[in-house]
C-alpha cells in the first residue's frame, strides 16, 4: 500500500494499470524525463541512497512531479508527487541560517530547543519534539515547540514497546517518515511481487503506508498527521524529531528534503556540543586533580586527607555519603552504611575488578543485603585506589522515589485488540507513575569519567606516599639534625631582633619609663604579627590592619614613614596568611636595603578595589639607596613575593626594581575579598544602558507575533517569552493571525505593519474589537499613514530590542 500523498504512476499519467504491467516505461513518460531519471541511477551511494528531482515534466500537458529514485534489490523504485510552488524556490538554501541560530546555544538542553523552533516554522507543524532514547530504548521527551493551547508533552517518557526494534531499524535507513492524513486507506500497489517474484521491499519509501497500530496510536492521540525525522549520532539512532498536526497536512518534497537536511545537519551540531561539554568534563576532572595535588599535605594518607578529598569531589560529582576504606581504617561522612554493613559489602566489592571503577543505581540488585541501607545508599560509585590490600573510596546517593512520568503504563501487558494479537496503542494518555524502590539517582558517563579521573589522582597520592616513605627512613636522621640546626637558627634570629629592638629604643629613649614603653609596645607588635599569621579564629581580616602590625613590629620609629592610602578590605583567611608571608618579606627587606633602611626613605602603599570586586596593592618605595643594578640570585624570600599570590590564590603579583627603590603590584582576587561591615564598596558601577527600562513589562498568557520573516519572529517571540508572555503564537500573514486570535486566549499582540503584499490593519481592527492591547513594529523610518487610525497604538522601529517592545509594553497594559 502506497498513501494518497503520492499516487502510483497510472493516476499520473491516466493509463489502466493493469495494461502498463510489463510495458515500456518510454511509453507513458517522455524520454527527456527518463533521461533524467536515469542520470541519477550512477550517483546513487549506498544500498540506501536516495536520489531527489524536483518540478520534472513526465509528459507534454501534464503539470510537473517531484521524484525520488532508489534501488530495491534489483529492481529501480520510482517515487512521483504532484510538484508544489511555494514561496521560497530552494528551501534548502534556508537550512543555512537555521543551523548558524541553533550553533549559538549555550548547553545541549538549549540546542534542542532551538531545533525544535526552528523545524516548526519550517515544517509548519503544530507540535515539533525532540524525543530521546535511552540505554533500555525507552523514549523521553526533552525538547518541544507548540502551537500556542496545546498541552505541553515535554518530560513525558514512552515505553520501548512504543517504537518496536524493526521500527528502529527502520528509521536508521529511512530517515524521513511523513503521515499526512493518517485516515487515508491507501493504494493497492500493482503489481505485489517483484520481476523475481519477490515481495517489493519498500523500506526506503516514503509513501510506502505504515502500519494500522501506529495509524491507530496516532488517532489516540487526536493528530490527524505525523513527521518523523531520524536523529543520527556515531552511525547509531539517538531520537526523533517527533512532529504532530490535528488536520491533515501535505508537507512539500522540497520542504521535506530541507527538514531532512536540517536534521542531518544539526545531528553534526548536537554531536559537537556533546564534545565541547565533554571537553569542559575533563577540564573539570584536571582542575580537580590539580587542587588535590596542591593541598594535599605531602606526607598524609588518604585518610588524613579523607575530608578534603570527599569536599573537592563535591564540586564535579554529586553524592550524599562517601566512606574511606584504606589499610583497614575506616572513615565516613554524611548517608552511609555503619562500619559493620559497610565491611559486608567490601567482600562483595573485592569481587570486582580492582583497576576499574565500579558503579550502579541499585546496590539491592548486585549485593541483596543492601535492602537493609537503601535508604541511606542506594547507590555508588567505587573507586578502587589500591590492589593489595584492595583498599577503597566509595560515594553513595540515598534511595530516591524515582517519580517517572509515563505517557502510558510501560509494564502493561500485550492485549488482544482490533488488529489482532498485538499491542493495542493505549486509550489514554494521563500520566503514570513508576516508583521504583531502592534505586538513587543515575550515575552519569560525565561523573563516571570524572570518578576514573580522580581514582589516578589518588593513586598519584599513594604513589607519592609511598617514595616519600622511603625517602623517610632514610632521611630521618637527617631531617632531625636539621630540626636541631633550624631550630638554633630561629632561636637566634629571634635574639637578635630583640637585641635590635632593644639597642634601637634605647638610642632614641629619653628616659627610663619613655624606654620601657618603647621596647614593650615593640615587642608587643611583634607578638600580635605572629599571632594574626596563626589565628585560629578563621574570619576575614583587615589588609590595612595586617600592614600597620608588620610596620610597627619591624621598622619601630620608622612606620611613620609608611603611608597607606585607599580602600579599607577584609581578605579571606586563605588569603590572609599568603598574604601575611608576602608583606613581612617586602617590609624587612625594605627596613634591611631598601627605603626604610635609612633615615630619608618612605613607603607608600595604595589598596584599591578594581571594577571586578579584586583588591589591588600597589608598593613604591621611594627616597631609598639607588638601586644601581638588577638582582643577580633569586632567595626564597623573593620568591615568597613573587608566586605566591598567583600560585595560592590565582591572582597576580609583579616586582620591578627601578633606579628610585622598589616598586610592587599584587591583585587578590574577587573571591577572597570583602569590605567592612556599614562600608560602602568604592568600585565603579556597571553603567545602566540607556536602553533598559526599569519596570516590568507585565505579560502573561498567550501573546500574537504577526511577522513575515521568520529570524525576526523568533527573535521577537524569545524576547517576549523572558518578559513573561507564558505562550507565543507566531503568525506569518492575516489569516494566520485572525485564526490564532480566534483559537486562544491572546492577551496581547506585536503586529508587523508591512506584510508584503497586505497589511496588519485588519488584525488590528479584530484587536481593537475584542479590547487586546497591540503594538506595531515597522522597519520605515517615515510615518505610515495607517498609523493614524491607531493613535492609541505605539510604534517600535525596527530593529528593536528588548527594552523598546518592553517601554511600549508598558504604554498598553
Amino acid at each position: 500500500m502506497v498513501n494518497h500523498v503520492s499516487l502510483n504512476i497510472s493516476a499520473f499519467i491516466k493509463a489502466d494499470p493493469q495494461d502498463m504491467i510489463g510495458a515500456p516505461l518510454n511509453k507513458y513518460v517522455e524520454e527527456d524525463a527518463l533521461k533524467l531519471i536515469r542520470s541519477r541511477l550512477p550517483l546513487l551511494a549506498g544500498v540506501d541512497a536516495v536520489e531527489r528531482l524536483f518540478g520534472v515534466t513526465l509528459s507534454e500537458g501534464v503539470e510537473p512531479f517531484d521524484i525520488a529514485v532508489h534501488m530495491s534489490g534489483r529492481s529501480i523504485i520510482i517515487e512521483i508527487e504532484r510538484h508544489v510552488q511555494g514561496k521560497r524556490a530552494d528551501y534548502t538554501s534556508y537550512v543555512r541560517p537555521m543551523i548558524e541560530r541553533i550553533g549559538k546555544a549555550e548547553t545541549s538542553e538549549e540546542l534542542c530547543e532551538d531545533a525544535a523552533r526552528q523545524l516548526r516554522h519550517l515544517i509548519g507543524f503544530d507540535r515539533v519534539m525532540v524525543y530521546q532514547f535511552a540505554h533500555d530504548d525507552s523514549g523521553e521527551v526533552i525538547a518541544e515547540s507548540r502551537r500556542a493551547g496545546m498541552d505541553s508533552f515535554k518530560g513525558l517518557h514512552y515505553p520501548a514497546s512504543d517504537i518496536p526494534k524493526q521500527a528502529r531499524k527502520l528509521y536508521t535507513r529511512n530517515l524521513l517518515r511523513i503521515i499526512a492524513d493518517v485516515s487515508d486507506d491507501g493504494i493497492e500497489i500493482i503489481p505485489t511481487l517483484s520481476p523475481e517474484g519477490e515481495p517489493l521491499d519498500l523500506s526506503l519509501s516514503t509513501t510506502r503506508a505504515v502500519s494500522p497500530i501506529h495509524l491507530e496510536y496516532l488517532k489516540n492521540m487526536g493528530i490527524e498527521a505525523s513527521l518523523s525525522i531520524s536523529i543520527m549520532r556515531r552511525g547509531k539512532l539517538w531520537g526523533l524529531f517527533a512532529c504532530h498536526h490535528e488536520e491533515p497536512k501535505t508537507v512539500s518534497y522540497d520542504v521535506r528534503s530541507a527538514a531532512e537536511l536540517f536534521a542531518q545537519l544539526f545531528a553534526f551540531v548536537l554531536e559537537q556540543k556533546h564534545n565541547d561539554e565533554a571537553r569542559l568534563e575533563a577540564a573539570g576532572a584536571q582542575l580537580l586533580h590539580d587542587r588535590l595535588m596542591s593541598q594535599l599535605a605531602e606526607h598524609s594518607s588518604i585518610i588524613e586527607n579523607f575530608r578534603l578529598i570527599v569536599d573537592a569531589i563535591q564540586h564535579v560529582i554529586d553524592y550524599d555519603g562517601a566512606i574511606g576504606w584504606v589499610e583497614g581504617e575506616f572513615q565516613s561522612l554524611g548517608y552511609t552504611p555503619t562500619q559493620e554493613e559497610f565491611m559486608g559489602l567490601v567482600k562483595f566489592l573485592n569481587t570486582t575488578a580492582a583497576s576499574r571503577i565500579y558503579n550502579t543505581n541499585n546496590v539491592a540488585s548486585v549485593y541483596p543485603p543492601a535492602e537493609e541501607f537503601a535508604d541511606r545508599a542506594a547507590g555508588m560509585l567505587v573507586l578502587p585506589v589500591s590492589r593489595t590490600p584492595r583498599d577503597y573510596v566509595v560515594l553513595f546517593r540515598r534511595e530516591m522515589v524515582n517519580s517517572v512520568t509515563w505517557a502510558g503504563n510501560p509494564q502493561k501487558a500485550v492485549t488482544y485488540g482490533p488488529n489482532g494479537a498485538r499491542l493495542t496503542p493505549r486509550k489514554s494518555f494521563e500520566a503514570w507513575k513508576e516508583v521504583v524502590r531502592n534505586t538513587s539517582a543515575p550515575w552519569t558517563e560525565a561523573e563516571v569519567r570524572a570518578a576514573n579521573s580522580l581514582r589516578l589522582t589518588l593513586l598519584e597520592v599513594i604513589l607519592r606516599m609511598a617514595d616519600a616513605a622511603v625517602n623517610e627512613r632514610k632521611k630521618a636522621q637527617e631531617r632531625q639534625e636539621l630540626l636541631i640546626a633550624e631550630l638554633n637558627h630561629r632561636v637566634r634570629n629571634i635574639l637578635n631582633l630583640i637585641k635590635g629592638l632593644v639597642n634601637q629604643s634605647h638610642a632614641e629613649a629619653r628616659s627610663v619609663a619613655e624606654f620601657t614603653q618603647v621596647i614593650g609596645g615593640r615587642i608587643h607588635a611583634l607578638a600580635r604579627a605572629h599571632d594574626q599569621i596563626t589565628d585560629k579564629k578563621w574570619t576575614p581580616t583587615s589588609v590595612r590592619e595586617l600592614i600597620e602590625t608588620e610596620a610597627e613590629a619591624y621598622l619601630g620609629l620608622k612606620a611613620t614613614r609608611v603611608r597607606i592610602e585607599g580602600d579599607n578590605a577584609l581578605v579571606s583567611p586563605q588569603a590572609f596568611t599568603t598574604l601575611s608571608l608576602v608583606i613581612h618579606e617586602l617590609m624587612t627587606n625594605s627596613a634591611k636595603y631598601g627605603a626604610l633602611c635609612d633615615t630619608s626613605g618612605s613607603l607608600r602603599i595604595g589598596l584599591s578595589l578594581e571594577p571586578d570586586g579584586s583588591l589591588v596593592i600597589d608598593w613604591r618605595e621611594i627616597g631609598g639607596p639607588p638601586i644601581t643594578s638588577q638582582p643577580t640570585r633569586t632567595g626564597f624570600g623573593t620568591t615568597i613575593i613573587e608566586r605566591s599570590i598567583p600560585y595560592e590564590l590565582g591572582g597576580k603579583a609583579s616586582l620591578r626594581y627601578e633606579m628610585s627603590g622598589v616598586e610592587a603590584r599584587f591583585v587578590i582576587p574577587e573571591e577572597y575579598v570583602t569590605l567592612p561591615s556599614g562600608a560602602e564598596s568604592t568600585k565603579p558601577k556597571a553603567p545602566v544602558p540607556e536602553e533598559v527600562s526599569q519596570e516590568k513589562s507585565g505579560l502573561s498568557g498567550c501573546v500574537l507575533v504577526l511577522e513575515d520573516n521568520i529570524i525576526i519572529a523568533m527573535d521577537a517571540e524569545q524576547m517576549l517569552t523572558q518578559m513573561g508572555a507564558a505562550d507565543v503564537a507566531l503568525a506569518a500573514d492575516v489569516s494566520e493571525a485572525l485564526a490564532h486570535i480566534d483559537k486562544s486566549d491572546i492577551t496581547f499582540a506585536l503586529l508587523d505593519v508591512n506584510l508584503g503584499d497586505e497589511t496588519s490593519e485588519p488584525v488590528a481592527e479584530k484587536l481593537r474589537e475584542k479590547n487586546i492591547p497591540f503594538v506595531f513594529a515597522t522597519g520605515y523610518g517615515d510615518a505610515i499613514s495607517m498609523l493614524d487610525r491607531f493613535p492609541d497604538a505605539p510604534v517600535v522601529k525596527k530593529p528593536y530590542s528588548s527594552a523598546a517592545i518592553e517601554r511600549a509594553v508598558g504604554k498598553v497594559m
